[in-house]
């Protein structure tokens, strides 16, 4: 039975599907240039994670997380009371959605059980009660690389830190590739980082596939949903839909504008109007990354939190339910202009060139001397760098642990500590 089977007019029951129990080895299947074995052994999650239960009265909601996938998705972390384990948990209403947006939601529910990396933020288990669509995933305790921009770095990252969260993004994105599928949607809200440091890639409701009919198409042409809001990240010849498509490349120039919002703190183009941004990367004219700021560097917490679900991923925005971290105003602010190394420029030329073919692959590009530095630091050594950044951690769940269960349908009402906004907004 397909979990759409509850569709807006029959409400039948979901049949309860624990991804992990559904997973096959597709890493024995894995063919290209430099790619690597998946990791069959690795969990979606970090650690062993105990087994969780389909059934809602057995999670504690805690602290609303966000929202996502056009608004119609609350996010909210949660305990599996048996066990104890720290969740996210994502409610979609299905009486709400579309026709399309539940073809999206199936998507990424069948992407869920096809892929698996420990780079991948996949779902745990997915079932649904009433009218709500209950997806599962870990908990993603330092949030998204765009929250803590907004929160703890609002002019930018350290080049290490670029590093290590980049070559997360490209080993998940070169298993993706060599699976036949573009990702379409790589971002800092896309970027997500463990409790643990492991760094994760989301998004995978935009992931779309190159395979015809057991054979891999050379280019696509199909448009991402919600393509105005993603505009700044998408390729240029994505945008031009012409007869030459696009394919894995477009990625990798993804990729090129997200290590520009990781430096300065501000994504490019953002402040320009569609069909100017459209224009500028037809013709090749923009510049992402120079030693001077293309932005001002004025002050980021008076920027409204988005909750759209479209302009951030799994993991975007705004400050932690809690209230815990300090405001954008009050962290650490990096100087500017900045002075970026000659292996960051490069790397950044290389990703936003004009012709995908001259882009190198996500393999190749792992072996650029800009991730030299990942090789000689381990996972603790580039949690250190993300001071004062805290993640949610056992302690700020105790002050919340008094709090009964959310109802389970109808938009339940999470503990928020008295905080107006989410800390991510997922997609």
């Amino acid at each position: 039975m397909s979990f759409l089977d509850c569709s807006c007019i029959s409400h039948t029951q979901v049949q309860p599907m624990d991804i992990e129990e559904c997973y096959e080895d597709t890493g024995q299947h894995r063919s290209g240039p430099g790619s690597t074995p998946a990791h069959p052994t690795v969990r979606c999650g970090d650690g062993n994670i105990a087994p969780l239960s389909a059934e809602p009265a057995h999670y504690q909601f805690l602290v609303e997380l966000g929202w996502g996938f056009n608004n119609l998705s609350q996010v909210r972390m949660a305990r599996h009371t048996p066990t104890g384990q720290l969740v996210a948990i994502k409610q979609t209403n299905l009486d709400e959605c579309t026709e399309e947006e539940l073809l999206q939601l199936l998507n990424e529910v069948f992407l869920s059980r096809r892929v698996r990396h420990p780079n991948l933020l996949t779902f745990r288990l997915v079932f649904s009660s009433c009218c709500q669509l209950w997806v599962l995933t870990p908990l993603m305790a330092y949030g998204s690389a765009h929250f803590l921009m907004r929160t703890y770095f609002p002019d930018g990252m350290s080049e290490s830190l670029i590093a290590y969260l980049l070559y997360g993004v490209l080993q998940a994105l070169d298993y993706l590739h060599c699976m036949g599928y573009v990702h379409r949607g790589v971002k800092a809200s896309h970027i997500l980082l463990s409790e643990e440091g492991r760094v994760y890639l989301s998004g995978l409701h935009g992931v779309y596939s190159m395979m015809r009919e057991g054979k891999r198409m050379r280019a696509v042409f199909d448009m991402p949903h919600h393509s105005p809001a993603l505009l700044p990240w998408l390729s240029p010849e994505l945008l031009q839909q012409d007869l030459h498509g696009y394919g894995v490349k477009s990625d990798i120039y993804s990729l090129g504008i997200a290590a520009c919002e990781l430096v300065s703190g501000r994504v490019p183009f953002q402040d320009m109007a569609p069909t100017q941004t459209l224009l500028l990367k037809l013709r090749g004219l923009h510049r992402c990354l120079t030693d001077t700021a293309l932005f001002p560097l004025g002050e980021l917490g008076a920027l409204k939190v988005s909750r759209s679900g479209v302009d951030s991923g799994m993991g975007e925005s705004a400050t932690h339910s809690t209230g815990a971290p300090p405001p954008a105003t009050e962290g650490p602010r990096s100087p500017g202009p900045k002075n970026h190394s000659a292996t960051l420029h490069n790397l950044v030329q290389l990703c936003l060139q004009q012709q995908p073919e001259r882009r190198p692959t996500a393999s190749a590009l792992m072996s650029h001397a800009f991730f030299k530095q990942v090789k000689r630091h381990t996972r603790d050594s580039f949690l250190s760098l993300v001071y004062p950044a805290v993640p949610l951690s056992s302690s700020e769940v105790a002050l919340l642990s008094s709090y009964p269960p959310s109802p389970s349908c109808h938009s339940p009402t999470a503990v928020t500590a008295g905080c107006a906004e989410p800390s991510w907004d997922f997609s």
